[in-house]
This record gives C-alpha cells, sequence and structure tokens, in this order.
C-alpha cells in the first residue's frame, strides 16, 4: 500500500501500523508528535492498522535552550 509520511509517498507492507513506521526509522515513541489524516494520534493508538492513502506526519521533539 502506498502512504503519505511528510509529504512523500511510501511503499507500507500491508497491515503496517504508525508504531511499525516509526520502529523502521528508528524514532522513539516518546521523542514524536504524530498526525494522521490531520488528526493528532496518541500514542495509544499507534497499533491502529494504516490504510492505502492514509497522510502521516511525523515532528520530532528536539531539546536545546
Amino acid at each position: 500500500m502506498t502512504v503519505q509520511i511528510n509529504g512523500k509517498p511510501v511503499q507500507l507492507a500491508e497491515g503496517s501500523t504508525l508504531a511499525s513506521v516509526l520502529a523502521e526509522r528508528k524514532l522513539t515513541p516518546e521523542k514524536v508528535a504524530i498526525e494522521l489524516n490531520r488528526r493528532l494520534v496518541r500514542a495509544e493508538k499507534y497499533e491502529t492498522p494504516l490504510k492505502d492513502g492514509d497522510e502521516i506526519e511525523i515532528v520530532t521533539f528536539v531539546g536545546g535552550g
């Protein structure tokens, strides 16, 4: 299936979840915010299966001062 991640088309296996997308990109769930189809997703929903055509935005938190 094809989804958009941060505006770019990406091929994913059927049954992929937000958690699996984060794992593939070596991102820590506690250090990101995710929108799925323009709606903020809580961490407890990261196991929801994705669908063809979904739009995902991943924002990484960075520290600094």
